[in-house]
């Protein structure tokens, strides 16, 4: 069932609000509100983006929900059909899109800097609408946004990972593709075009700023109040091949986040999977916004969520093969087999941390 759209228009900025049909006006439910955003280039409108949309409204309101005490919107910017700053009808200039490139049609020199503003000012414009789409969207008081959460691929996925770190009101966080660490993912962009880390490519002020501010110098290790992610529910879906976003740039930030007692930390990496959206990791994210809409936080945190523990786990992790057994330091794991329905038999990765999955979706 596809779901419905409306457009706002919100203080100069177009959103598009989309629903479930069966979310009646009639209803009082309190609501859960996503935001979800595309990557660099992309559009509102591209397919991954309506493909993951519609998979997350399938998951949520689909069979075996059982009775259904809360509703979910997704909100994505419809400004020319981009939502990022500088797409679309916002577009300043599109040069300074581009990274750094040997052709100088397609060079930025300002690549580092530009990549970051969109991805700040984006972060921005996501809190500006917490505090203002209520208003527009239930004038009377007829609907109650209860909780906040946010979603994004590639580009996305960045400002979904700074979005996390300053807007306390965000109790969710779906970054697909994307990275919490600029630099790490910044410098080795710069290296591998041979571009020093210095003044006018990385200007000083800048440095400063991301040194202050970006997610990866924040205290994401602490479990007092002066971690932001503390309490939040983290999905971070990354493909084992990205080669522009790649999974190393995030590991170590991922590995040692802390989201504390109440909070939830899930990590899909799919093996064979590059810088793309799978079917696999639109489903992941599906399944992780249902449990938040229905789920306790102790069933959000369930190991057997993301292994074959069970007739739940079993039919998740039928779409899972060939993992990847990678080893780290005081990672240690142990294989279970599986066998879905169709007679497709595969091996899964269970680590002592119980929020990480290794593997590859099976092309059905």
């Amino acid at each position: 069932m596809q779901p419905t759209k409306q457009t706002l228009p919100i203080g100069g900025l177009l959103v598009d609000v989309y629903s479930h049909p069966t979310s009646i006006s009639s209803s009082t439910n309190p609501i859960h509100a996503l935001f979800f955003l595309h990557g660099r280039f992309d559009s509102a409108q591209d397919q991954y983006i309506v493909d993951t949309i519609k998979v997350i409204f399938d998951e949520s309101y689909g069979s075996g929900v059982g009775e259904r005490k809360k509703d979910l919107i997704v909100i994505a910017f419809c400004v020319g059909e981009k939502d990022h700053r500088n797409h679309g009808t916002r577009l300043v200039n599109q040069q300074r899109n581009f990274a750094w490139s040997k052709e100088p049609a397609e060079n930025n020199d300002q690549h580092a800097v530009d990549m970051y503003t969109i991805q700040t000012g984006t972060a921005q414009d996501v809190s500006f609408l917490i505090d203002h789409i209520p208003s527009s969207l239930y004038p009377s008081g007829e609907r109650t946004i209860v909780e906040w959460g946010m979603g994004g691929v590639s580009l996305g996925g960045h400002s979904t990972w700074i979005a996390l770190s300053r807007e306390p009101r965000l109790t969710l966080g779906i970054p697909i593709i994307g990275c919490p660490d600029y630099m790490k993912l910044i410098s080795r962009r710069a290296q591998s075009s041979n571009i020093p880390l210095s003044p006018p490519y990385f200007p000083t002020s800048f440095m400063t700023y991301v040194e202050r501010h970006d997610p990866a110098q924040l205290a994401y290790r602490a479990k007092d109040a002066s971690n932001p992610f503390l309490g939040k529910k983290v999905l971070v879906l990354s493909g084992k091949e990205d080669k522009l976003v790649p999974w190393v740039a995030s590991a170590e930030f991922v590995e040692g986040l802390e989201v504390g007692e109440e909070g939830v930390k899930r990590v899909v990496v799919e093996e064979g999977a590059g810088h793309e959206c799978t079917s696999g990791m639109r489903r992941e994210a599906g399944l992780f916004v249902r449990e938040w809409l229905s789920a306790t936080a102790d069933e959000l945190r369930r190991p057997s969520r993301n292994f074959a523990d069970n007739d739940e786990g079993r039919k998740r992790s039928s779409s899972i093969s060939g993992v990847v057994l990678a080893k780290g330091p005081q990672q240690h794991w142990s294989g279970a087999l599986w066998q879905d329905r169709t007679g497709v038999a595969g091996v899964l990765a269970r680590w002592q941390e119980p929020w990480l999955v290794v593997g590859s979706p099976r092309v059905s």
